[in-house]
């Protein structure tokens, strides 16, 4: 198997790409630049066109190449901790703000499938946080409370529900968050694309920003192919792809790859026997993989991969390991897709808004959650770039602050996954 900087997704293989190749001038000016054309640029590029702004919007890949194009698309409301938590370490007016926010985040991006009547296969089926141990269980157990507290519409599943629901018999029980459910990631890219360039922003795939300085009040981008952008605004929306453009912000995150198989389409026995609900999993092993069915009837299974980019189709036999055990009536059936990508992870496990100088603004760190999370964002982003208002935020806008021995990350994650790979293990 040839292994490039780039493996399609399966989701990109019957998807009409969006035209986005508005070609740059030598010098152009906008009200906002966006640097990143993913779930959170392009859906804050088709807010703001909508609102009359010039809006250009500039990706160093192809649309689709980043994150939002090659994740899972599992489609989860709220944060990595759960409400009690974030109130607790937010305090109660920012903390109210921001589960409020959070608990919206699915809301957001299937309203906005379907007001904008988007070409994007999709289903509302739920996620199901699949426990392998007492103590996982337990504090499933403990998220529900919390969540039905709110009025969300979750159950507990005990061992015979989530077998029933996931047709395996590998967990003792799981949480069941019908907010939750699937998008066609790749689709939902180009379709975003589109109505951001119908509403009137320019896009271009393949320019690179590599110099961004402020002059007399306004801002100045340079790009790899030497035209100057200049902008009232500008919306950094790279995440886990984020470089040295802005000093220091690299070094607030930890890129992870997350790698994915794809199956050939199962027999029918099997799909009608396996997640028969279609509900996206994450199951809670301390490397999560997370699965679901496409909607051809393949199973897809994701999880972390290697610190670098693989280099063979053995980079990815833990995945194929991982499908077998989990259900085992999948032995011997082809996989037919591989692919990666990467998710951005902060030293608290929260996302971080900043804001290094006014008039430039970024959001980071979705922790795995991005799809719903950075769709959701855009809007209050937009508000805020124009406003200035920081309780149009949902998150506390927050100083850079550089993880210590950075240069280090890849040795310690790498260390921390083998061992939590042998943690797991001994605990199946």
């Amino acid at each position: 198997m040839k292994i490039t900087g780039f493996e399609a997704p399966l989701w990109a293989d019957d998807v009409r790409r969006a035209e986005a190749t508005a070609p740059i001038g030598a010098r152009e000016s906008c009200d906002l630049l966006i640097i990143g054309a993913g779930f959170l640029g392009l859906n804050a590029a088709r807010i703001a066109a909508r609102r009359g702004l010039s809006v250009r919007v500039i990706d160093a890949r192809r649309l689709g190449e980043g994150a939002s194009g090659l994740n899972g698309g599992q489609v989860i409301p709220g944060l990595k901790y759960d409400p009690e938590k974030i109130l607790a370490h937010f305090g109660e007016e920012q903390g109210t703000r921001l589960n409020s926010f959070a608990e919206s985040t699915a809301d957001v991006l299937f309203r906005t499938i379907h007001e904008e009547r988007l070409d994007v296969p999709h289903a509302r089926s739920g996620w199901i946080q699949a426990c392998h141990t007492q103590t996982a269980l337990g504090a499933a157990t403990e998220r529900h409370r919390q969540w039905a507290a709110r009025g969300a519409d979750v159950e507990l599943l005990d061992s015979v529900a989530i077998g029933r629901a996931i047709g395996t018999s590998n967990y003792l029980g799981g949480f069941h968050d019908r907010r939750a459910g699937l998008v066609q990631p790749y689709a939902f890219v180009m379709e975003l694309a589109r109505i951001a360039l119908e509403a009137g922003a320019l896009i271009s795939e393949n320019v690179r920003c590599v110099r961004l300085r402020k002059t007399e009040g306004r801002w100045r981008a340079t790009t790899d192919k030497g035209a100057e952008i200049d902008a009232g605004k500008v919306l950094l929306a790279t995440n886990a792809y984020t470089d040295d453009l802005i000093p220091g912000l690299a070094r607030t995150l930890v890129p992870l790859h997350s790698f994915q198989v794809a199956t050939s389409v199962m027999p029918p026995e099997l799909q009608q026997s396996i997640l028969p609900g279609g509900q996206a999993v994450s199951d809670s092993r301390r490397i999560i993989i997370y699965y679901r069915k496409s909607p051809d009837g393949r199973l897809v299974l994701g999880g972390r991969g290697r610190m670098g980019p693989p280099r063979t189709a053995e980079d990815w036999k833990h995945l194929e390991n991982g499908l077998t055990r989990i259900f085992p009536a999948l032995e011997g059936l082809p996989i037919e897709k591989r692919w990666f990508g990467r998710v951005a992870v902060t030293k608290d496990g929260l996302p971080h808004v900043h804001m290094p100088e006014e008039g430039l603004a970024t959001v980071v760190g979705c922790q795995g959650r991005g799809v719903a999370m950075m769709t959701a964002i855009a809007e209050p982003m937009v508000d805020f770039l124009a406003s200035g208002d920081v309780k149009r935020l949902p998150f506390p806008v927050t100083a850079i602050s550089p993880i210590q021995f950075h240069a280090f990350r890849q040795v310690g994650v790498a260390a921390t996954i083998a061992w939590y790979r042998m943690l797991d293990a001994a605990e199946r």
